[in-house]
């Protein structure tokens, strides 16, 4: 979080000083895409060249002091730093937004949703998007998968509250073989019934709907009133975040849209259990 916040700092000094970014990388003598990585937040910056930034861009003293000391935070460890070496490629930045967040509305079109999955289903996941990898590689990514589930239930700060919608297309692709579906399902409605986790399934007889045209999305609300609603599209070759607040309202409001035409908590529950039967059949 301290990263997304020097970021948008830097941002609007560079901004206020009529700098573009492209002019700014140049007087930092980094290139136009490092520099850009700062401004999203998605790299820690050393406080000496926050202190140079301000200096070109013409801050005071007193809110230089401030961002080198918010710069010297960034280089903090969060709990998933020794899961670095199995990382996708910046998704350290989303499992710290996730941390930082104390509410995730999340609609999902393929797959049951990672705060959600068991072991087996993650596992299937994993093999199926890198065969290469070494078996001790794919136990620690499932670890870190696992690990981030403890949000569910923290007690400081308060559990993470999820309202999660579920294509019923999720219930029907076999992930992993029956036996592994049958107990995911079991799974989705154990957690269902957290008092922080609202489980919902969208059937195919909603017909059209947002959702079909946004595809999969995720709308993180954070503990600190500071930081903006931010919405997350995992892609395959990579993440996008958006925070501008028009793009945020058009998110909003197919979240609102998906959700009124998915199934009520007990009628989700039902759907899911029966999916789950036909499995172990």
């Amino acid at each position: 979080m301290f990263r997304r916040q020097l970021g948008r700092e830097l941002r609007a000094l560079r901004e206020h000083a009529g700098y573009t970014i492209e002019a700014a990388a140049n007087k930092m003598e980094i290139s136009r895409a490092k520099y850009g990585r700062i401004e999203h937040g998605m790299v820690s910056v050393r406080s000496l060249d926050v202190k140079q930034m301000c200096e070109i861009f013409g801050a005071s003293k007193k809110l230089t002091d401030a961002l080198m000391e918010v710069a010297r935070k960034t280089r903090q460890k969060g709990w998933w730093h020794s899961f670095r070496n199995v990382m996708p490629e910046t998704f350290d930045m989303y499992v710290g937004l996730e941390t930082a967040a104390k509410e995730l509305l999340q609609y999902d079109t393929e797959l049951v949703p990672g705060l959600l999955q068991t072991e087996d289903y993650t596992t299937a996941l994993i093999h199926a998007d890198r065969p290469d990898l070494e078996e001790a590689v794919v136990e620690h990514r499932v670890a870190l998968r696992q690990k981030r589930q403890r949000l569910l239930r923290r007690v400081d700060p308060p559990a993470l509250e999820i309202t999660a919608v579920l294509s019923e297309g999720i219930l029907r692709r076999p992930v992993g073989g029956g036996q592994v579906m049958a107990r995911q399902l079991a799974q989705l409605n154990k957690l269902g019934r957290l008092p922080n986790v609202s489980i919902r399934v969208i059937p195919f007889s909603a017909g059209l709907h947002l959702g079909v045209l946004s595809r999969s999305f995720e709308i993180l609300r954070f503990l600190d009133a500071t930081e903006p609603t931010t919405i997350h599209l995992d892609g395959y070759s990579g993440d996008l975040y958006l925070e501008r607040p028009d793009g945020v309202a058009r998110y909003e409001a197919a979240f609102a849209d998906i959700l009124s035409r998915s199934l009520d908590e007990k009628g989700s529950r039902d759907l899911i259990a029966r999916a789950a039967e036909e499995y172990m059949r």
